[in-house]
């Protein structure tokens, strides 16, 4: 049996009524216009206060989500350590605030999240988002070297006073610290902010993680860029290596506006691309890679070339990573074969983490063979309880 076939422990966790849901749930995300109309109603229902959170709690957000507050993720959070060797990334995932006191708030949660993360082996990263900690119009603005008024110069400094004091905590505390990227056109002032922060508190090992969306076809030139630079001035470099979460908008976004999409030509390039990021940074030193991927071919090679490079399953420097509720047959086989990975566990208000939790029903429906490939481990293990 390959690794990842092995269904009695991707699903060990699950109970008989659980494993029912999540069949249920991916037969729904299935069915494309289903998605599309699901999320037309419960767009419409959260704006015009329907009383629908409860229904919503029961079905995708708790397929989906670790709870409501950080305190809410904790049981599933300890039962995938004790019981699977999984670890967990805590992500506040409340996105589009747009005031300062959001800002601040947000910084609170990190902290919390830091503090959390340093006394339970089971929680080995904080992350947050870019957007979390400033208004995504002025990363905007500074990315396209717009001329700053004295205001948002005034802004700009409160944002990296919070990207600062949460890299600073993470550094003392020695707990990592993962940031998300986003949309192409904020993420340059995103990038230079992050690789400042690395350049400060990377410089025994690293702490601070940048996130590559390998779908940019222009990834792989800044990766190797950023390597001389780091490797001039002496620090390490952390990355989260993913595939990417805002195609769709990417390309509707050239096309409406007139310049080349940043988006690979197509799968079997940002395939490449991932895969081409992934061997790079096994093969330099002073690297640090968090492999968030649900695609199994990349995970194998990631697990080759450690063994090329000789490097240990349970190295800190090599973790991988997937979201919770979806790919249980990577995370929980790889965790028993001595591997470090991580769970993102998303939670905050269900009225706030719809926008994210639509976007991964959209993702599920767009990633070609990504919902088959759930329903038949699904099917594989209801069969095999049955037996």
């Amino acid at each position: 049996m390959k690794l990842f076939e092995n269904t009695k422990v991707a699903f060990k966790l699950k109970s008989d009524s659980e494993l029912e849901r999540a069949y249920f749930l991916f037969r729904l995300i299935q069915n494309q216009p289903m998605v599309r109309i699901g999320t037309a109603v419960t767009n419409f229902a959260l704006k015009a206060h329907l009383p629908v959170e409860g229904l919503i709690r029961s079905t995708v957000f708790d397929h989906f989500c670790g709870g409501v507050t950080e305190e809410d993720c904790l049981p599933n959070i300890e039962k995938m350590y004790a019981k699977g060797h999984v670890h967990s990334v805590l992500d506040y995932s409340v996105e589009g605030k747009e005031e300062e006191a959001s800002f601040d708030d947000a910084v609170e949660k990190i902290v919390k999240i830091i503090q959390f993360s340093e006394e339970k082996d089971s929680i080995p990263f904080a992350v947050f988002k870019p957007t979390g900690f400033g208004r995504f119009a002025l990363y905007q603005k500074i990315g396209e070297g717009k001329e700053l008024t004295n205001d948002e110069k005034v802004e700009w400094e409160r944002v990296k006073a919070r990207f600062h004091r949460v890299c600073k905590l993470a550094h003392d505390k020695d707990v990592p610290l993962l940031i998300d990227a986003e949309e192409s056109w904020m993420q340059d002032a995103a990038d230079d902010l992050a690789e400042e922060l690395m350049e400060t508190y990377n410089k025994e090992k690293a702490i601070v993680f940048n996130t590559l969306q390998m779908y940019r076809h222009d990834r792989m030139d800044y990766l190797k860029e950023l390597y001389q630079r780091a490797y001039q001035k002496g620090y390490h470099i952390g990355m989260k290596v993913v595939r990417g979460a805002y195609m769709e908008k990417e390309r509707a976004r050239a096309q409406e506006m007139g310049y080349p999409s940043p988006i690979c030509k197509d799968k079997f390039t940002t395939d490449q691309n991932y895969d081409e990021a992934v061997q790079y940074m096994m093969e330099h030193k002073n690297m640090a890679i968090f492999a968030g991927t649900h695609n199994e071919q990349s995970s194998y090679l990631l697990m080759d070339l450690a063994k090329q490079y000789s490097i240990e399953k349970d190295d800190k420097r090599m973790w991988f990573g997937q979201l919770y509720g979806m790919s249980d047959h990577i995370s929980f086989n790889l965790a028993k074969e001595g591997y470090n990975v991580a769970k993102y566990v998303p939670f905050g208000p269900v009225r706030d983490v719809m926008p994210y939790l639509i976007r991964r029903a959209e993702e599920n429906t767009s990633v070609e063979g990504q919902t088959s490939r759930e329903l038949n481990l699904l099917k594989t293990e209801k069969e095999r309880r049955k037996l």
